[in-house]
């Protein structure tokens, strides 16, 4: 049985975040937990509570064993920009584009 998990519009960009999600993506989750919460990347603590809030729905609405589940697909993909301005040289502005991800995550267990 798959446990999903979504976040959407995490302040960090899409390309940041599947950097991380390369270096966690096929391992134990609890593995994977115990990995992210020593990675200096923003984007790793972000996921790391992903992963806690999969395991918890694995838990206590699916009644399956946290230690039994790894991470079997893992993606980000690009959610909204903002477009933000500010104040340039010479009466000018200077545009800063705040970018946003969605992640997807699906645990599955171990097949005995």
């Amino acid at each position: 049985m798959d446990v999903k998990a979504k976040a959407r519009y995490l302040p960090v960009s899409a390309q940041k975040m599947r950097l991380v999600c390369d270096q966690v993506r096929g391992m134990d989750a609890e593995e994977a937990v115990t990995t992210l919460q020593f990675m200096p990347q923003k984007a790793a603590a972000m996921l790391q509570k992903i992963i806690k809030s999969a395991l918890a729905n694995a838990e206590n609405n699916f009644e399956m064993n946290p230690a039994d589940l790894f991470i079997a697909e893992i993606s980000a993909d690009e959610g909204p920009r903002q477009m933000r301005y500010k104040a340039g040289a010479r009466g000018r502005y200077k545009p800063r584009v705040k970018q946003s991800a969605h992640v997807q995550l699906v645990l599955r267990e171990y097949e005995n």
